[in-house]
């Protein structure tokens, strides 16, 4: 990984940092809607309430309400603490309990791949190594609105999979996959 930007390439730091202002802005639009001011107790509350019932919430809504919210076991942020640690795992599963409504013009789908390629790059700790490169080079794609079909899913999987681990961590784009791969 890149020691500059802390991500894979700095299309993929780009493509988080946009995810990120999304999930600020899903979360202060509940903040608005329930006339809860940011940085109050009664934020935090509302936050335990999101996690609670992640079904009842859009994704960004729920992973930004994670990010409010300290893990009562290892005092990490809740879902960002060791594999090891019980509370981060069971609430990182819970959050996938979200909904997911893809965006006006994507294809259906698209906005489940956009959830997990983004909950993998935002958690690259609980994945293995080809799992954080399929999914980290696919969510500039996803968010832009694309979606990969089985078959390309599937051929980059196994370019991926003739990767070392380190390979893995390295590669900054499916071409340097495709070059890397290519006479293995």
């Amino acid at each position: 990984m890149s020691t500059v930007t802390g991500w894979r390439s700095p299309l993929l730091a780009g493509v988080v940092a946009t995810i990120e202002v999304e999930l600020r802005q899903s979360w202060h639009g509940l903040l608005a809607d329930l006339d809860v001011t940011p940085g109050s107790a009664d934020e935090i509350e509302v936050a335990r309430l999101v996690v609670d019932d992640p079904a009842g919430y859009d994704w960004r809504t729920v992973d930004a309400a994670l990010d409010r919210l300290t893990c009562p076991s290892c005092g990490s942020t809740l879902t960002r603490g060791p594999v090891s640690c019980q509370t981060c795992e069971l609430h990182h599963r819970m959050r996938f309990g979200a909904r997911e409504v893809d965006r006006p013009h994507v294809p259906p789908g698209n906005e489940h791949g956009l959830r997990v390629a983004t909950a993998v790059a935002r958690g690259r700790h609980r994945y293995s190594p080809r799992a954080r490169v399929g999914y980290e080079l696919v969510l500039p794609d996803l968010l832009a609105g694309t979606l990969p079909t089985t078959a390309q899913a599937q051929a980059a999987k196994a370019l991926i999979n003739k990767l070392s681990d380190d390979e893995c961590d390295r590669v900054t784009s499916l071409a340097e996959v495709e070059r890397l791969a290519r006479h293995r």
